[in-house]
């Protein structure tokens, strides 16, 4: 545990006193966001940030001692630990560390110095290195005839490749090896002769003559240009240049040594030199290629997991009855309508859309859902046929320009088909219910994003070339770390949504809703503890992510945990006012004096501060409203637009090198990172993000492809 905690300080900057308590939390069962909203006066008020930092550099600093641990006992089982090796193993902090200690160790497959040692030929090879002979051939004769040893060449290959591999186990050859990639290693691809015509009409064109150094590879690059040579597309290789020669020089410097006779000399260089092109090189290139992927699958996995937070914490449009459209040609558009909290009120088919065009037909269903379940705002599918359903909308005046939302149907056909789906709506067919969960997107985002796979919600880039679970377990990690942001009200969760709760599960939460249509709404947070296998550890984790609207303690449609509704009473009572007068009551709150009551010992600061903010705006939702507008786009074409018009757009994705941007048509816009500003842009994250309505202009068009690219600049 020390340890452990040691290296985890060390790796983030973080107190070491901070790191051991959300150390002994983590291991106690507690989750992030309860640590992180709930203990902050053991943590020394570590974010959600910090405290999702150490549960994951814990989990890595683990793998790092077993693996030291198996290392140990590899070694000692050959008979090789020293007291060197093992402080060599001490120390390491790193996985790359360690398996340079291990690598003389590691048992080998049958390789060149295997079957030289088995002809008793590392005799040689340390005469050799010894330096001290000046007659090679005469040392190497005396080995021949033994072990099929032909001749005196056999006899001194066989000890040269011995030498290879001793050089390219030394952590010293290895090191220089490395440094030099680092340094000044391009990557260089180059396109495959038979497959020039299909790569230029892939998105992997520019790979088919790219070149960039190791150093400046950007993460989304490296994983287009590994995309396109898994296809087969180009190859892949690194080159060195002028330093190749300079990185041969310096590995048979440090190898050779100094006092060594011309002849060992001379044997040793070409040992050397053998070891760099055999055994070092494709070895550091693995190696490096392994940082590089592993870098950019964090920056994927990172921006992802960003992009889909601002999905999900995007401003709910609650206290809105909707209409919701899941456009389509052929089959029509299905058409749900939705009361207040989502529920399905009434559903039908118009076609609006060619090829039936029965605008009058379809004017006339539409207008007796608005009348007759008093309907708010509409909600569109952005798939097919959007834009042309959008426009009858509109044109029809049923209701305002303002009020008609097109709303991201990624994922829609996922909920759709899902066993959530059937239990939600048994007796509908899958476009009742995509056209529901497209609706319900409107009203509250969170709730229904949360019944499908992140993945398939459409943000984020090369989702497909990251690693799989790394991938998961950020995403399951920021639904819940969103769920528990904003909270939710126990009454009317769906099992889903309950399950992300801090300390619920997927268990307990069907236990949650099966006691809830047993016996009806909870009427308290104390009441949950009457739910099946919800112990006191579930509840104390659980308890302030849960809301009851309407309870006997108005405390419960707070964030304030129940272990802290004293605390609230003896604030109260200082005050000599009852706990409810507290409530939004700004001037009694702001007289409250702080430092007194942690004196007094009645709380700690961080926890006080946290009751005082939570009571001036009690049962917020930290959502921001900024739903109120539609975006109206003002093209209805690919064909209508020209280089140099000035467009409103919506970004609905943000990557590495840029955003993609609605337009109001079928095909989205590139706003490239160089085109955001006049000044130099770090990400683009730190200028955009998902939802937000800007102005762009059109600086090219590519009409063959069918691609648009946008600038910020001078807008």
């Amino acid at each position: 545990m020390t340890q452990e905690s040691e290296l985890v300080s060390k790796r983030l900057g973080l107190p070491r006193q901070s790191v051991e308590a959300t150390i002994l939390l983590l291991e106690d069962g507690a989750t992030v966001p309860f640590i992180s909203r709930y203990r902050k006066e053991l943590t020394g008020s570590l974010d959600e940030v910090a405290v999702r930092a150490i549960e994951s550099n814990l989990a890595q600093v683990r793998q790092l001692m077993a693996r030291k641990d198996f290392i140990r006992e590899a070694i000692e089982a050959v008979g090789a630990m020293t007291s060197d090796i093992a402080a060599q193993i001490e120390r390491a902090e790193t996985t790359t560390e360690l398996e340079d200690i291990y690598a003389p160790y590691k048992p080998k497959r049958r390789t060149r110095a295997t079957v030289a040692k088995e002809k008793g030929l590392e005799p040689l090879a340390r005469i050799i290195m010894a330096g001290n002979t000046s007659d090679c051939i005469s040392s190497a004769r005396r080995f021949v005839g033994k072990n099929d040893v032909k001749d005196e060449k056999d006899a001194l290959a066989g000890a040269s490749d011995i030498i290879a591999e001793w050089a390219s186990e030394s952590i010293r050859m290895r090191n220089i090896t490395r440094n030099s990639y680092r340094r000044n290693a391009v990557l260089v691809s180059k396109v495959v002769k038979t497959k020039e015509a299909e790569l230029m009409s892939t998105p992997f064109a520019q790979y088919g003559d790219f070149r960039q150094t190791v150093r400046r590879m950007p993460s989304h690059q490296y994983l287009a240009m590994r995309r396109a040579e898994r296809e087969g597309l180009v190859k892949v290789k690194y080159d060195l240049g002028n330093s190749s020669e300079e990185l041969d020089q310096a590995l048979c410097n440090a190898f050779i040594p100094r006092h060594a006779t011309d002849q060992c000399a001379d044997v040793i260089e070409k040992a050397v030199l053998d070891a760099s092109a055999r055994l070092l090189r494709p070895s550091v290139e693995n190696e490096i290629s392994a940082e590089l992927k592993d870098e950019a699958d964090r920056v994927a996995i990172d921006l992802f997991a960003q992009n889909l937070r601002q999905l999900l914490l995007a401003a709910p449009l609650k206290g809105f009855r909707v209409l919701a459209i899941d456009p389509g040609y052929r089959t029509g558009c299905k058409i749900v309508a939705l009361d207040k909290q989502g529920n399905l009120l009434d559903d039908a088919v118009i076609y609006p859309v060619p090829p039936r065009l029965d605008i009058a037909g379809s004017q006339r269903i539409v207008e007796s859902f608005v009348e007759k379940y008093n309907l708010d705002v509409v909600a569109i599918g952005n798939g097919t046929a959007s834009r042309e359903t959008e426009r009858f909308i509109k044109d029809s005046h049923i209701v305002e320009p303002s009020k008609v939302f097109v709303v991201s149907e990624d994922g829609a056909s996922v909920y759709s088909a899902s066993d959530i789906a059937r239990q939600e709506f048994p007796d509908k067919d899958v476009t009742v219910r995509g056209a529901v969960s497209i609706g319900r997107r409107l009203i509250d985002p969170l709730a229904e994003l949360v019944k499908i796979d992140a993945k398939s919600i459409g943000v984020g880039q090369y989702q497909h070339d990251v690693d799989q679970n790394r991938l998961k377990d950020s995403l399951d990690y920021t639904v819940m770390s969103c769920v528990n942001t904003v909270g939710v009200d126990v009454n009317t969760a769906s099992e889903k949504l309950l399950s992300y709760i801090s300390g619920i599960g997927p268990a307990l939460a069907s236990n949650i809703v099966d006691y809830r249509y047993e016996n009806g709404d909870f009427t308290s947070r104390a009441s949950l503890k009457k739910v099946p296998r919800l112990g006191d550890k579930a509840y104390e984790l659980a308890a302030g992510f849960l809301r009851v609207p309407g309870g006997r303690e108005p405390l419960d449609n707070t964030a304030i945990h129940p272990e802290s509704y004293s605390i609230v009473s003896a604030i109260a009572k200082r005050l000599n006012v009852r706990p409810g007068d507290l409530h939004a009551n700004g001037p009694l709150l702001d007289s409250i004096d702080v430092e007194s009551l942690v004196a007094a010992g009645i709380g700690g600061k961080q926890t006080i501060d946290d009751i005082i903010a939570e009571l001036r705006k009690p049962g917020r939702d930290p959502r921001t409203d900024d739903n109120s507008n539609a975006f109206v786009p003002a093209v209805d074409s690919f064909e209508e637009l020209r280089v140099g018009q000035t467009l409103p757009g919506l970004v609905n994705n943000i990557t590495a090198f840029g955003a993609f941007v609605d337009l109001g048509i079928k095909e989205n816009g590139l706003l490239h990172i160089s085109q955001l500003s006049h000044k130099r842009v770090a990400a683009v994250s730190d200028v955009l993000h998902i939802g937000q309505q800007i102005m762009v202009k059109v600086i090219d068009i590519d009409t063959p492809r069918r691609r648009i690219s946008l600038s910020m600049k001078d807008v």
